[in-house]
């Protein structure tokens, strides 16, 4: 199961306090609300009862008193006479509505008043004591302000879902603006994995976060110039070693002349010599070109069909393996050292582990200059597209250490000047069968 992200966990914790908020707030404000309401309506309605009672005690409590009260539609009028119950409308049962314990409450000599339900709807009986053993009730729905109470915990309720919401963008906006400081340091970090070993962060940009940039950039520095010590012992490695190399091929050299004179066996053991010697100082001129390869590129205009037909000809290949898609043009503002490398690279991995090149295709899409080779081996494992431009890295399982006649830094050269160019090197799969390794950079700075 996929983790929640802080940004949605954020977010959902500002949703849900502003809702639990939100809900508090208008639970408290229904309430007080409600009270408030219902208290001011039996105040209106005691206030009614006791006028409609002095009316009808002028009367000396006569049933036909009741006519001359204005109820309205909203009120409901009964009086209680000796035991007998009357209505303005001759209702039988009228007294059903009246609950037993105002009656009795009543019958003592008090007023009181008690909410019920009549007819599905709320109502409030108030009664009050008339002369002698009379008593007026008159009951009084409560219809319309239950109507406005359940309008007002619908609009609270809205309330309270906007108020959610707003606090689920609420907490977007501030974790946005809370992780953008985090989002330059990732964006640093990536700076640094692309090559980018100047990428800084200014620590007074977000104080609260100097600790971090303060170490960041301690750790930038730590690489850099761990690379740099490395850098320059291969490339002191490498300078070192040219002039025993120098001496052994000479060495070498001569035994070669003279191995006529020699027996099978010493034949043999030169050519192995020879063949070793030639690897060798292959693979110390790898190491000096990546020792040098974060030197800044030095670009020129190139004319890039020429330069690729040139490379496909030193290496005894056909320059009519070279194909430039329409929309080309002619020159390339690159480093010309570097591109020719790149090719020749690529051809000699096509030659070794590839079954030979079968194409050489120079394009620019997308103002995007592109520079594929075309190889019929057996192709690159999905899994090892990525590892294949590592360092002693060889043969098409990329992988494979130590095998075949490479010396391993070819490919991991092609990458190197690919992102010197501020571009990459991929290799993907041909149609047809076989591997298709494809250099791009952007037109304004790339092959």
């Amino acid at each position: 199961m996929r983790p929640i992200g802080l940004r949605a966990r954020v977010s959902a914790a500002f949703a849900v306090g502003a809702l639990l908020l939100s809900a508090l707030v208008s639970l408290v404000s229904y309430e007080l609300i409600r009270t408030t309401l219902f208290v001011e309506r039996e105040r209106t309605a005691v206030r009614t009862a006791y006028f409609d009672a002095a009316v009808v005690n002028t009367s000396m409590a006569a049933p036909e008193s009741l006519r001359s009260l204005d109820t309205g539609a909203e009120r409901y009028v009964l009086l209680h006479v000796d035991g007998q119950w009357y209505s303005r409308t001759a209702e039988p049962g009228a007294g059903s509505a009246v609950p037993a314990g105002l009656q009795e409450l009543t019958a003592t000599g008090e007023a009181g008043a008690q909410r019920i339900r009549r007819d599905g709807e709320p109502a409030l009986v108030v009664g009050i004591p008339l002369t002698g053993s009379a008593t007026l009730y008159e009951v009084v729905s409560l219809r319309e302000l239950d109507r406005t109470l359940q309008l007002l915990a619908l609009v609270l309720a809205a309330v309270a879902i906007m108020v959610a919401a707003g606090g689920a963008a609420l907490g977007w906006y501030v974790t946005r603006h809370a992780l953008r400081p985090l989002a330059r340091v990732a964006g640093a970090a990536r700076g640094v994995a692309a090559g980018d070993l100047s990428t800084r962060l200014d620590p007074d940009t977000e104080p609260d976060l100097a600790p971090l940039s303060h170490a960041f950039n301690n750790m930038a520095d730590q690489l850099a110039g761990r690379l740099e010590r490395d850098r320059r012992f291969a490339a002191d490695v490498s300078h070192e070693l040219r002039s025993p190399l120098q001496t052994l091929e000479a060495a070498v050299s001569v035994i070669e002349r003279r191995r006529d004179g020699l027996d099978e066996r010493s034949a043999s053991a030169v050519t192995l010599i020879a063949a070793e010697v030639a690897r060798f100082r292959s693979l110390v001129e790898d190491l000096l070109e990546l020792a040098r390869s974060d030197q800044p590129i030095v670009r020129e205009l190139v004319r890039a069909a020429e330069l690729a037909r040139a490379v496909c000809r030193s290496r005894n290949l056909p320059d009519t393996l070279v194909e430039v898609l329409p929309g080309t043009p002619d020159e390339w503002f690159v480093d010309r050292r570097r591109v020719e490398q790149t090719l020749g690279n690529l051809l000699d991995n096509a030659i070794r582990y590839g079954g030979g090149p079968v194409a050489v295709r120079l394009s620019t899409p997308d103002n995007v200059h592109v520079l594929e080779v075309d190889d019929e081996g057996p192709g690159v494992a999905e899994q090892d597209r990525t590892t294949i431009f590592a360092r002693f890295v060889r043969g098409p399982a990329a992988g494979s250490r130590g095998a075949g006649d490479g010396t391993g830094l070819g490919l991991a050269i092609v990458a190197e000047h690919a992102a010197a160019h501020e571009g990459r090197a991929e290799v993907r799969e041909r149609p047809g069968g076989g591997a298709r390794f494809r250099v791009e950079l952007p037109g304004g700075g790339g092959l």
